[in-house]
C-alpha cells in the first residue's frame, strides 16, 4: 500500500510538472518555441533518466523550467531542435553540477552555461561541456570562488585558452601584415 501510495504522488507531482512546462509556452511563444503536452512529459522523463545516470536528486521544482527561461531566447534555439538542446542542457547541467562538486548554486552554473553557449560555444553544447564547463569546474574544484561576486557571469576569459577573434586583434593583425 506505501508503494502505490509513493507513486501515485510521484505521477501527480509529474502531472504538475508537465502542465507547468505547458505554461511556460506564455513566454516562449515569443521566441517561436512552443511545447505540446508530450513534448513536457518527455522532457520531465528524460530530466528522470538524466538525474538517474548522475545519480542527482533534486527537491523543489527542478532546474527545467530555469534552463528554459534561460535560453528560450537564445539565437541557437529553433523549435526544430528546442526539445533536443534543452535536453543536452539539462544533462550537461546535473554532469557540471557533480563535477563542480556541488560547489555551484544552480543559477551560478546556468547563467556560466548560458553565457558560454552564446558567445563562445555559438549554440554547440558539446564544445559548452568539453571545453568550457570542463574547464571551469577543473577551476572550481582547486579552489576557485570569484563566480560567487559575478553570479557565474564573466567567468569564463579566465580560464579560455583560446584567443578569440575581436576588433583589436583583428586591427593589430592587419597593422603587423601592412605596415610592418
Amino acid at each position: 500500500m506505501e508503494d502505490n501510495f509513493f507513486e501515485l504522488m510521484q505521477q501527480k507531482k509529474q502531472e504538475t510538472e508537465i502542465q507547468a512546462l505547458v505554461a511556460i509556452n506564455e513566454k516562449t511563444v515569443h521566441y517561436g518555441l512552443t511545447l505540446s503536452y508530450e513534448d513536457a512529459r518527455e522532457l520531465v522523463a528524460l530530466r528522470n533518466d538524466s538525474l538517474k545516470s548522475t545519480q542527482r536528486v533534486e527537491f523543489g521544482d527542478g532546474i527545467l523550467k530555469s534552463l528554459i527561461y534561460q535560453f528560450c531566447d537564445s539565437q541557437y534555439i529553433t523549435q526544430d531542435n528546442y526539445i533536443e538542446i534543452i535536453t543536452e542542457l539539462q544533462d550537461i547541467f546535473y554532469q557540471f553540477k557533480n563535477e563542480a562538486e556541488d560547489n555551484l548554486n544552480d543559477d551560478e552554473l546556468i547563467t556560466f552555461m548560458r553565457e558560454q553557449f552564446e558567445e563562445i560555444c555559438m549554440g554547440d553544447t558539446n564544445y559548452l561541456a568539453s571545453t568550457c564547463l570542463e574547464k571551469f569546474a577543473e577551476a572550481v574544484r582547486a579552489g576557485y570562488r570569484g563566480y560567487m561576486g559575478t553570479g557565474g557571469s564573466g567567468e569564463y576569459s579566465q580560464f579560455d585558452e583560446v584567443q578569440r577573434w575581436d576588433k583589436e586583434l583583428y586591427l593589430q593583425v592587419l597593422k603587423e601584415i601592412f605596415w610592418d
